[in-house]
């Protein structure tokens, strides 16, 4: 059977399938002639990665729909059942948060309704939380999984079904693969079994959580405050914060957070206060971009602001902006903030005389090493891992049991950073404590945080980092990421930008007791490094570099010369 023959046989299934709704059917029957769409709707079924789901929202195989969700929750719920199956007096449970996209409270009572349907409890969540909170209530309740519905910081058109397990971390491939084999023995919505909101509830198989379920979340962040003390007086009147959730779940738990440890000078960007899946005020909601940030600039302005701070619609991402001495605002990188944290949360516990001797920081293969010299000053070791904050969780989880080490911060280049135990996830909230906290403490030494980094830069080096990526969608675009990967991988350099690769790293190999991922890291003799990793969550391949100098013009100079040469062998295949 010929591609195309396959694609329009489940078109036409969806179309004459009883079970699939009209509102649905209306959709695909407007596409109706339209080749291309229906390929790139049916040609595959949406992938349950080691990350969950995530794609467009619409009708199909290939789309973000309540069928999906409901197929992926089955396959999730059949996969609990098997792992409780020998423990009848633990019966497993999920608890399910979503944040302000298009259908994510559908989508998230639909997962709940599924798990009813096959006896698995649910606790929901009443309106939109956080990435963090939902990894933390895992914990607290100690539930079996965890469901978040959100595409993080994707365009308004997507949406996603992120699954936990029961240490509050996502799954990790050996389970995410476990969880896909039960999906596929789902062979279609018949094997979709589904209870009425009414009989969840009456069966004990549905909780609503609410703002109750708040307080405990707050109170955890906000112990992770370390100058606590010092915002209880003037300096906490005195510090000038901007905070936007660029229309997310962050609102509530930044505010709240904020005000617990001490900060009385919070201005909320109004435009971007509340939810809404459209994200009308910026083109993406992504506090990596510097665009997102256009009225909280505004407002800074206005109100003379020290710091403005962002998060992404499901708050497990944070972006800063901070004042120089100058008066003018300058956008830190990930990479940047990281270090920042890791160097005030390392001082302020060796202060406190509460530094531990078996520390440890963990980062991702593909973040910076300043933040490493940062904490390996302090006498703290540091642990690489494959990007995705679950394998940084699944580190602090053995480490929690094996007490070999004593886990300090994570942290991933894209701007995602955790502190304290209490989650396995990166989370937006502690992380705009903290640099705001980092802030307004060294504001009372007559530093700007762009001073601090200007030392540390002094210190250990001028380190430099950038990322470039380029999207090919569709299954063309699949195709050509192939393409891309393998030409790199049979064909290495043997130098770049003048420099000799004196390490060619393929993490598919496996690599430090790593698991295998397709991912090349090529590694310089002048101590500068790129590397190539297709996207887990979007169309896109994405290549990462950093470079080292003894001054800022110098790590410039570098960059731009790496960049232009890796890039033109990249753009020759996309």
């Amino acid at each position: 059977m010929k591609s195309s023959e396959e694609w329009m046989l489940k078109y036409n299934g969806w179309l004459n399938d009883a079970l699939i709704d009209e509102h649905t059917k209306e959709e695909l029957r407007a596409i109706a002639g339209d080749e291309k769409e229906i390929a790139d709707r049916f040609y595959r079924d949406l992938q349950f990665g080691t990350g969950g789901l995530r794609g467009v929202i619409g009708a199909g195989t290939n789309r973000m729909n309540a069928y999906t969700v409901g197929k992926a929750t089955q396959g999730l719920a059949e996969w609990l059942l098997a792992r409780h199956a020998t423990d009848a007096a633990a019966p497993p449970s999920v608890v399910i948060a979503h944040d302000s996209r298009h259908f994510s409270p559908e989508f998230a009572l639909e997962a709940a309704l599924v798990l009813a349907g096959n006896g698995v409890k649910a606790y929901l969540f009443d309106s939109l939380r956080s990435t963090p909170q939902l990894s933390y209530s895992v914990r607290l309740l100690n539930a079996s999984a965890g469901i978040v519905i959100t595409a993080s910081h994707n365009p308004p058109e997507y949406n996603g079904y992120k699954a936990y397990g029961a240490d509050g971390g996502q799954l990790i491939p050996e389970e995410a693969e476990q969880v896909i084999e039960a999906i596929a023995h789902v062979t279609g919505f018949h094997a979709v079994k589904r209870v009425s909101k009414e009989q969840a509830i009456a069966a004990g198989l549905l909780a609503y959580l609410d703002e109750k379920a708040d307080e405990s979340y707050i109170e955890t962040v906000a112990a992770q405050s370390l100058c606590g003390d010092l915002l209880q007086g003037e300096l906490g009147d005195a510090f000038n914060i901007v905070f936007t959730p660029l229309h997310g779940a962050g609102h509530m738990a930044v505010r709240e957070t904020l005000k617990k440890i001490g900060f009385r000078q919070v201005h909320i960007v109004s435009e971007q206060r509340d939810p809404d899946g459209s994200f009308p005020t910026v083109k993406s909601p992504n506090p990596e971009e510097k665009d997102a940030f256009a009225l909280a600039l505004k407002l800074a302005e206005e109100v003379q602001a020290d710091i403005i701070v962002g998060t992404d619609p499901d708050a497990d991402r944070m972006g800063a902006i901070v004042k120089n001495k100058s008066g003018s605002f300058e956008v830190l990188s990930g990479n940047q903030s990281g270090a920042l944290m890791i160097y005030y949360i390392l001082e302020q516990l060796q202060r406190q005389n509460r530094l531990p001797g078996n520390g440890v920081v963990i980062k991702t293969v593909v973040t910076s090493e300043l933040g490493a010299v940062v904490a390996q000053s302090f006498g703290a070791s540091v642990e690489n891992t494959l990007t995705g904050f679950k394998y940084i969780g699944e580190k602090m989880t053995r480490y929690e049991q094996t007490k070999e080490r004593s886990f300090l911060f994570g942290y991933e280049e894209s701007y995602g950073y955790l502190t304290g135990d209490y989650a396995r996830d990166k989370d937006a909230i502690v992380a705009t404590m903290l640099i705001c906290e980092a802030a307004a403490y060294y504001s009372k030494q007559g530093k700007t945080l762009v001073d601090v980094l200007e030392e540390l830069y002094e210190r250990f080096g001028y380190y430099k980092e950038s990322q470039q990526s380029r999207t090919l969608k569709g299954m063309d675009g699949v195709a050509q990421i192939a393409a891309i990967m393998e030409d790199w991988r049979t064909a290495p350099p043997a130098a770049a930008a003048g420099s000799s690769v004196v390490q060619a790293l393929d993490y598919s190999q496996g690599i430090d007791g790593l698991r295998k991922e397709n991912v090349l890291k090529f590694i310089l003799a002048d101590g500068s490094w790129f590397c190539l990793r297709p996207s887990g969550t979007e169309p896109k391949i994405k290549v990462y570099f950093a470079v080292k100098g003894q001054t800022a013009a110098e790590a410039d100079t570098r960059m731009q010369s790496l960049q232009t040469e890796v890039m033109a062998r990249v753009d020759r295949l996309s």
